[in-house]
């Protein structure tokens, strides 16, 4: 199944903003093989009966291996760059380098119901390749940033419906971005934010291979926006209550690749998100869960307890591994742009506490031709 995503914005690129590095064909995690992503939007400006604020949520799905009829380990690496905030799974990530299912992102209220319908879909899913005495083990991870600003968290609006939509929805091809899927009612720098996603193509001994990442971005504050090294968020300031909120977000970051790398060097790879993310200005706030994965499609394996006594892997030289870090850094700094430029302005209607406005594309681009950042 193939996205053919609405995109009524331009992304970063064909803006002309100067991010370096070469992308695969969509600029998106799905340019990563067998990666596929699914959402569940939900948007709705009139509350639900007994409730006071209205439903801006979702959830993203991101699967790799998605064609298998078989759940599929992948080896994996977690780092927490500041810990306000929830991944599940990350423990035995760290212990055993692996996860198992598919990898959503949703809000903060919805890990339980996101986590309990996953396993229903994946056992429903992979029914038909388990005997009916086999001990199954799944683990799916799930992921969450805050999205009570504009959206009724309390009222835990997702339900087991709206994740097997998303599931439902995976594809290949172009990915949606901004308010779409968990991104839907994020805000980032205190301009309206959510899902965005890059890629990058590195070569390695004479073949190519990619990095691909996905955000969901609801992180930062006003003044500690940058954009290609311009200080965007410190000229674009306008005195309304959005661009002066405090950080009390959050971001997820996942990293995927086809490079053959183990436990050990992903978790280093993880890390690099930092980078990324620091980027964009953000220090990483006190409020803010920034939380981030990455894992290798490389290497697939059967369930452990299928497997057999020695397992043979390959994996990447550490010594070459400088470009692979670099394109993780640019394409996780080129999706949180992507994800701001893709995001429509969300709230001020009469239930709202807050009208989150996108950031204008026009006085950017003005902007960065100010600073000699065009071409």
């Amino acid at each position: 199944m193939t996205h053919t995503p609405h995109r009524s914005k331009s992304r970063s690129r064909d803006l002309g903003l100067p991010f370096s590095g070469r992308t695969g064909e969509f600029n998106a995690i799905t340019d990563v093989a067998g990666i596929e992503v699914g959402f569940r939007t939900i948007v709705e400006d009139t509350p639900r009966p007994g409730r006071k604020r209205p439903v801006r949520t979702g959830v993203t799905a991101i699967l790799p291996h998605a064609a298998s009829p078989t759940p599929v380990p992948v080896y994996a690496g977690i780092h927490r760059f500041n810990g306000n905030g929830e991944m599940t799974g990350t423990h035995w990530i760290e212990d055993g380098g692996t996860f198992l299912g598919p990898v959503m992102i949703s809000n903060t209220h919805a890990v339980g119901m996101t986590h309990h319908a996953t396993v229903k879909w994946m056992l429903e899913r992979y029914a038909s390749t388990y005997d009916s005495d086999d001990f199954l083990w799944l683990m799916p991870v799930i992921a969450e940033t805050y999205d009570g600003v504009l959206n009724d968290i309390n009222g835990l609006p997702l339900t087991e419906a709206d994740v097997f939509a998303a599931l439902g929805g995976l594809a290949s091809g172009p990915v949606q971005e901004g308010n779409c899927g968990g991104g839907t009612g994020m805000i980032t720098y205190g301009f309206k934010g959510g899902t965005g996603t890059a890629s990058r193509i590195v070569s390695f001994g004479g073949q190519d291979y990619t990095i691909g990442t996905l955000v969901q971005a609801n992180h930062g504050r006003r003044d500690w926006l940058t954009i290609c090294g311009v200080p965007v968020g410190q000229h674009m300031r306008d005195g309304t209550p959005q661009s002066q909120m405090q950080e009390r977000g959050s971001i997820i970051v996942v990293i995927a690749t086809d490079l053959p790398m183990a436990p050990h060097q992903l978790k280093r790879l993880a890390r690099r998100a930092a980078i990324g993310i620091g980027r964009n200005g953000t220090p990483g706030g006190n409020n803010s869960g920034d939380i981030f994965l990455a894992f290798s499609t490389a290497n697939p394996q059967p369930m452990a307890y299928r497997a057999p006594h020695l397992i043979n892997l390959d994996i990447v030289n550490d010594e070459h591994l400088d470009p692979v870090y670099l394109a993780a850094v640019d394409s996780v700094d080129e999706a949180i742009v992507n994800a701001m430029l893709a995001a429509e302005t969300l709230g001020g209607t009469a239930h709202d506490r807050f009208l989150i406005e996108a950031i204008p594309h026009e006085p950017l681009v003005k902007l960065m031709r100010q600073f000699g950042r065009m071409a």
